[in-house]
């Protein structure tokens, strides 16, 4: 018999071959040649096709990197004629050329991909509205809106995105079974992280006023207090209970510091809470070979012992539970 995680991996694999032939063209020719190219990666045209995608993307993450760097941004104006000289230069003042025409240059090369998987897909709209098909979108906006939007053109680090494709490349889809196992795990978890989280709301509420009362009604004169209003401190207490600890807002007084300090243990105590639900309700799935998933006649519940003949919760037979096997 198949482990649960065996099945759902298969179930997942399926899935995908689906969505993938709703998308296929119907007809052998040549979008049904340029599809298995683009989106397929079985064959070695396909595979060098991604293996080249994914180049060009890191090519030009880097360059649109490259290019908010100080010394190509006019930045060195600060030094000669001060701030305001640096603000009024364009922001790509001083990016070299080689720069803006290797961007440009993988535009077009993206640009020309998007076109050609729209012509080589079934339903060209489902798939522009899909996620991979946002995303490709996205990926070349950026770079046409700088005409209209200066500072569109750092929006082009969203071809990081595309990297997933990463995934299809080397073969790793079979690692999304995993992650849809644990958003399942998370998803059933949903309403203790609900009442976790309510609970952590509450304390935020509480303590974020009492330190704003507190910190303005017992600070010395003399030193301003940084809790200026109760939001102010809330966000304090959200940063004191995950210990990120800014330090941008302090608390001056001694029944302040012992708040304070208070939080920082309650937030240790609390931070790793939902993980213990999603890693209990992991465990709970972890069904072994030796267990058999048909649910019981009469509560439903499931994961008997194979060799069981009644429901270990409320004593019913099993009548549908699988034999032993050799």
């Amino acid at each position: 018999m198949n482990t649960p995680r065996r099945t759902n991996s298969a179930e997942a694999s399926a899935a995908v071959l689906r969505r993938r032939m709703v998308q296929r063209p119907e007809h052998a020719g040549f979008r049904q040649r340029m599809y298995d190219i683009i989106f397929e990666a079985d064959c070695s045209a396909g595979r060098a096709f991604d293996v080249g995608l994914l180049i060009a993307i890191i090519a030009s993450i880097t360059l649109v990197s490259l290019e908010t760097l100080p010394a190509y941004r006019g930045m060195d104006a600060t030094v000669i004629e001060g701030e305001a000289a640096a603000r009024a230069m364009p922001d790509d003042a001083n990016i070299p050329f080689w720069l803006i025409a290797g961007e440009w240059f993988l535009t077009i090369l993206f640009t020309i991909e998007y076109v050609a998987r729209l012509s080589c897909v079934r339903h060209p709209m489902r798939y522009a509205t899909s996620f991979w098909g946002v995303v490709d979108l996205l990926s070349i906006l950026p770079s046409y809106l700088v005409f209209f939007f200066a500072s569109a053109r750092s929006f082009a680090i969203l071809r990081s995105i595309r990297l997933l494709r990463v995934f299809r490349v080397l073969k790793l889809w079979r690692m999304m079974s995993q992650a849809d196992e644990l958003a399942d795990a998370v998803w059933h978890s949903r309403d203790k992280i609900v009442v976790f989280l309510s609970v952590v709301l509450v304390a935020v509420t509480i303590s974020g006023t009492l330190m704003y009362h507190i910190e303005t009604v017992l600070t010395e004169n003399e030193i301003e207090s940084d809790f200026t209003s109760i939001p102010q401190a809330m966000y304090w207490a959200i940063v004191t209970m995950t210990t990120v600890g800014y330090g941008d807002i302090v608390p001056h007084t001694t029944i302040g510091k012992i708040i304070s300090a208070i939080l920082i243990l309650l937030g240790y105590s609390l931070i790793i809470v939902p993980t213990g639900f999603v890693s209990a309700e992991l465990s709970s799935r972890n069904v072994g070979p030796e267990h058999d998933l048909h649910p019981c006649p009469n509560c439903g519940v499931s994961r008997h012992r194979r060799d069981a003949d009644y429901c270990y919760r409320c004593g019913a037979h099993l009548e549908n539970h699988s034999p032993d096997e050799a």
